[in-house]
């Protein structure tokens, strides 16, 4: 199989289980998931899916393993395919709006849970083939870099969405060097590194990881859209708990109706098959139908979102006066004629924030000329004191237009 990808032109999909999978129904559903979510509002070129990403890591994964494997590395045929299922399937625990959403239809669950769910019941389909997958997946396995090339701070995923995510946004900050940053990669005491003369190429990946959150992620638009749904959402159970009957799909419904958990999935097999089958397009329909309900509150809510008529984002340089937000959401109540005990749907306090570099997560490990290795905080020109270990915070009000 070969896709055409705008990002990394034509990619290859080995025939044998990577084929498989990429044509099975809990990846095929990924094509119905966007990646931005609702960020697409502030960057209307953003409406690339988790499919597109996903066949995108798979490629750079791929590339990495072959410059490691010409190094010397020690990556069997067996542990290179387990890789590349590992990092194929990453993302198929996204439910609707991948990140914008996670934690609403299944509860105390990330969506790197769900992937590793999902990823046990295809191995029970698939016979096991997919048991060492998993086991590099969860960093189970005895060779540690494996699992970074997955999941780290260089990873192939982060790599992939930078570059992927600014390509269609529009914005050029995301524009990193992906191709020399995998070319640097090398293995040092299971762990792995970037050889000394990638330096420079690191730095530049770090603040273009930073200036993508800011301008793209963390746009204070794409926040008002992400809140506006959480509200919808948070209506909708609060009138499910009251006895209303909601329009919404079948699976939709499944997920609205039932406290879906840990405990849930286990003891009902229908979940996870439910959930394959949820996506983007259950919601979107679902809000233009909430868009005529009877509880006004939902019916204003709904239309915000398909209209796009957001919350407006105030920006404050500390957390929001519980004094002036009561009086905002006066304000609100009178304006739009609802009881005030509703009003906190229409003015919301939020926080975000964000991190250049953590010497507490997994590092980014230079490998020096001499063959030792160093963190690139230790000597890193633009990782200053100051930057590192530190996060840049923002407050801002969220109400309705108008008020």
């Amino acid at each position: 199989m070969i896709i055409n990808d705008p990002i990394h032109g034509f990619i290859e999909i080995p025939k044998g289980i990577l084929t498989q999978l990429v044509k099975h129904p809990a990846f095929v559903r990924l094509n119905r998931i966007e990646q931005l979510g609702p960020t697409s509002y502030v960057y209307p070129g953003g409406r690339h899916t988790r499919f597109s990403h996903s066949i995108g890591t798979l490629h750079l994964i791929s590339e990495a393993l072959r410059i490691l494997q010409r190094k010397g590395c020690d990556i069997t045929l067996e542990e290179a395919e387990g890789a590349k299922i590992a990092m194929l399937l990453h993302d198929i625990g996204h439910g609707p709006m991948s990140h914008t959403l996670e934690g609403i239809f299944v509860r105390g669950l990330s969506h790197e849970d769900m992937t590793t769910l999902l990823m046990q019941q295809l191995n029970q389909e698939l016979d096991g083939r997919l048991t060492l997958a998993l086991s590099i997946f969860a960093d189970q396995y005895h060779k540690h870099f494996l699992h970074e090339l997955i999941c780290s701070q260089l990873d192939m995923d982060r790599l992939d969405y930078l570059l992927r995510d600014s390509f269609f946004a529009g914005v050029r900050e995301g524009n990193i060097g992906a191709e020399r940053i995998i070319k640097m990669l090398n293995v040092k005491d299971d762990r792995l590194v970037v050889e000394q003369k990638g330096i420079y190429t690191i730095e530049n990946y770090l603040m273009a990881r930073r200036l993508m959150y800011w301008q793209v992620y963390l746009h204070k638009t794409a926040m008002a859209a992400q809140e506006v749904l959480h509200s919808a959402l948070q209506r909708v159970a609060e009138l499910i708990g009251q006895g209303h009957q909601l329009p919404a799909s079948t699976v939709l419904s499944y997920f609205l109706h039932n406290t879906i958990d840990r405990q849930f999935i286990e003891q009902h097999p229908e979940a996870l098959h439910n959930y394959i089958l949820l996506d983007d397009s259950d919601l979107l329909s679902a809000l233009k139908e909430w868009m005529n309900s009877e509880d006004k509150v939902l019916r204003i809510l709904a239309a915000n979102y398909v209209n796009r008529n957001l919350y407006k984002a105030q920006e404050v340089p500390s957390p929001a006066d519980e004094t002036y937000m009561m009086q905002l959401q006066e304000q609100a109540a009178a304006q739009l004629d609802i009881p005030l005990k509703d009003a906190h749907y229409f003015v919301r306090p939020l926080k975000v924030s964000q991190m250049l570099y953590s010497t507490k997560d997994d590092h980014i490990t230079i490998l020096m000329k001499d063959g030792s290795v160093r963190d690139i905080s230790d000597f890193s020109e633009l990782l200053h004191s100051e930057m590192v270990d530190r996060r840049s915070e923002r407050y801002y009000i969220l109400r309705q237009r108008g008020l």
